[in-house]
């Protein structure tokens, strides 16, 4: 069907109307637009008005929080008072356990007292003929000396550190290291004296394993020197070894001492990054600072030039800090008005958190670790894990003859010798084939956690270092924990593991379980760790693993912590920085005063308060932090929602918005205030039960708290 269509003309509009229509449509255009600029000025105007009464409320606020300040800050001085307390307590545990040492009288040397130790060490330098098990059982001692003294540097507050003390002990710890390991080589040769006595019926060859918890000797004596017999492997284990023609057919014995300590690396002991003096000496407590001061003043001023050195100091460590970082009132009531907020900040550390706060103010000065040699490999790096292999090839010495009802045996005053493997010299062309690389398989230490595959290093006696070339078919069975490889020459080796595996971590959280007691749980990309502290000690609760849930060594074990620091590390499960890990993990490093303050203020209301990981820490900038924060409930009472707080040192302050909001901002929360302190802040909205278990907390457990939590650095590696 065809569209109709309209024809009619259309009426032809003047030029007058159209002037009209024109004029018209003008004037509502020029009305919509007056419409439109009087609704902007009002809607500014409003906004203006809103704005003009939030900010007049929030300098209300600043003002008010000005005018407590000084009171705030009195009282949360007469709080941190605890970790002065915990320092006396600590330094009187330690006289206390010299004291019963010495009432004790049960022979053992006390590693404190040098003559002692000398006693201990030439005694038993002048033994003779000790079987290994003798000299094994001995090693219990002698790695308890050694442990006590490392510990003893580690815990001693670094004000009380002289440098004497701290050489006397680097030189007694490296003596009785040598003295052990020369031990164990005249055990081993008086063992090979033996070892055709001790045969095997069937191979007529000698085998032998003796072990203990720290030890374990694995040594064979190739006595019948049969070509064909090449491949070694220990009885009841999987360790062994797949020897050459060349080693087959020679007077050798194969010894493999798996040590679960490390004597091989070069000592380094934590007194090499203490604070210095000039700054130990203003951690001492304020009593002995008044008495310097006053014997100063009567000597007359004599003392200018240490004091400009000590202002230099000071304006050093100033300078560490970024620029970004808030000028924190001192605490007034606490210390002399003159008292730089530095110097406040670190005479309320305890020791070991003087020791971080050094760390803190120099990370960003400390140069990264230089390696010489592309194969050496950097310990700060990489960790070592489950002790130290001693993989030697020995020359078999005399063995006894029985003659007419007696032992005879020729002793060689050179004692036990290494054979050389490969020579050092060969004109052979095909020296590579006759002396090819010698294949090992060695058992991994079941209380090692490795999340990769570990890597294995071999110690350079020349360089004195360890490095990752003269290793090839490197093959890990991890059900089986067992790991082979190919030398070229045996020596020292050891399996190693990214010691920043687990950083940064994914969150954490601090949550009160009793008076007293916390939960510390750390979430890592691997695992869940979680920690109870309590008093002065700590203990791994869990370990969230594929096939285990902890690591039997460390069950159920309470230790101070320092030890239990070094527990964790030993055991793979490394979640503490050091001053270098900002080079190999990354790290949203907050200003150092605000972190430990932070730290230092959690810990205080660590027993009714849980804390945990929030997102938006990583969107504040490095002078502030963000976490949760919420009452622990008790019996009674009903949970409360978690809460977020900003701190940034010197003011705490409640966010408006929460964990699920979309966009980051700083608003206050309505109906709340600004603080000093995370103690006032919370008080705001805390019951009364909660602030008076903050305030009957124990000392002991405060300082513990802080001291976990400045160790992992959970602010800043979360």
């Amino acid at each position: 069907m065809n569209p109709k269509y309209d024809f009619r003309w259309k009426k032809k509009i003047s030029k007058e109307e159209r002037l009209k229509l024109l004029q018209e449509e003008e004037e509502r255009r020029l009305k919509e637009e007056e419409e439109a600029r009087l609704k902007l000025e009002k809607e500014e105007l409003e906004r203006l008005e809103i704005q003009r009464i939030e900010d007049e409320k929030w300098h209300q606020l600043e003002e008010k929080d000005l005018e407590r300040r000084s009171e705030e800050f009195s009282e949360l001085g007469l709080l941190e008072g605890c970790f002065l307390e915990a320092e006396r307590l600590k330094r009187d545990n330690r006289a206390l356990s010299q004291w019963k040492h010495y009432t004790n009288c049960d022979g053992t040397p006390d590693p404190e007292v040098p003559q002692e130790l000398n006693t201990f060490i030439s005694l038993w330098k002048e033994e003779t003929n000790e079987a290994f098990e003798a000299v094994i059982e001995k090693s219990k001692l002698v790695l308890s000396l050694i442990d006590k003294m490392k510990l003893a540097v580690l815990e001693t507050p670094s004000y009380e550190l002289e440098d004497r003390h701290v050489l006397q002990c680097q030189g007694s710890i490296l003596e009785l290291q040598e003295l052990l390991h020369l031990k164990f080589d005249v055990a081993t040769e008086i063992l090979l004296r033996q070892a055709s006595t001790l045969a095997d019926l069937d191979s007529g060859n000698m085998e032998k394993i003796i072990q203990d918890e720290n030890v374990t000797l694995y040594v064979w004596a190739n006595l019948k020197k049969n070509p064909r017999y090449r491949t070694i492997r220990f009885s009841e284990t999987q360790t062994g070894f797949e020897i050459p023609r060349t080693l087959a057919m020679s007077n050798i014995a194969l010894r493999l001492l798996h040590t679960r300590y490390d004597h091989v690396t070069p000592l380094q002991l934590a007194v090499a990054e203490t604070v210095p003096d000039k700054v130990d000496a203003e951690v001492a407590h304020p009593e002995e600072q008044q008495e310097v001061k006053a014997e100063e003043e009567h000597a007359g001023g004599g003392g200018g030039g240490e004091e400009e050195e000590m202002v230099e100091v000071q304006e050093e460590a100033h300078a560490a800090v970024p620029e970004e970082q808030p000028q924190v009132e001192c605490l007034s009531g606490c210390w002399p008005e003159d008292c730089s907020e530095f110097e406040a900040t670190l005479r309320l550390l305890s020791e070991f958190q003087v020791h971080l706060a050094h760390l803190f103010h120099l990370k960003n000065a400390v140069e990264k670790p230089d390696v010489t040699e592309e194969s050496e490999v950097d310990l700060c790096q990489y960790a070592m894990l489950g002790g130290v292999y001693h993989l030697d090839i020995l020359e078999l010495p005399p063995q006894c003859k029985a003659v007419k009802g007696w032992i005879i045996v020729e002793i060689r005053k050179e004692g036990l010798q290494k054979f050389k493997y490969p020579p050092d010299a060969t004109e052979e062309p095909d020296s590579e084939n006759t002396f090819p690389p010698i294949e090992v398989t060695l058992e991994v230490c079941e209380n090692v956690l490795f999340f990769e595959d570990p890597m294995i290093i071999r110690w350079d006696d020349k360089g004195k270092h360890w490095k990752k070339d003269g290793i090839s078919d490197v093959l890990y069975n991890r059900e089986k924990r067992l790991i082979t490889f190919s030398l070229e020459t045996l020596g020292p080796v050891t399996l190693i593991q990214d010691a920043h595996i687990n950083m940064p971590y994914q969150s954490w959280e601090l949550r009160p379980l009793d008076m007293n007691k916390v939960l510390l749980t750390v979430t890592t990309v691997f695992t869940d760790i979680q920690i109870h502290i309590k008093e002065n000690v700590c203990m791994l609760a869990s370990i969230k693993l594929k096939k285990r849930e902890r690591l039997s060594n460390l069950e159920g074990k309470w230790m101070a912590p320092v030890p239990f620091i070094m527990a964790l590390k030993n055991a793979g499960l490394n979640i503490f920085p050091t001053e270098y890990s900002h080079f190999y993990a990354i790290a949203n490093n907050k200003v150092p005063v605000v972190e430990m303050r932070a730290y230092r203020q959690m810990a205080l209301l660590s027993s009714a308060f849980a804390f945990g990981w929030s997102k938006w820490n990583l969107m504040c900038n490095s002078t502030k932090v963000i976490f949760k924060v919420k009452e622990h409930p008790t019996a009674e009472s009903t949970p409360a929602p978690w809460a977020l707080l900003m701190f940034s040192g010197d003011r705490a302050q409640a966010l408006k918005m929460s964990e699920d909001s979309e966009v980051y901002s700083e608003a206050l929360k309505e109906g709340t205030e600004f603080h000093s302190t995370l103690f006032h802040m919370a008080q705001d909205f805390a019951s009364r039960e909660a602030m008076q278990r903050v305030r009957d907390s124990s000392c002991l457990f405060i300082d513990s708290v802080c001291h976990m939590l400045l160790s992992i650095r959970v602010l800043s590696y979360s």
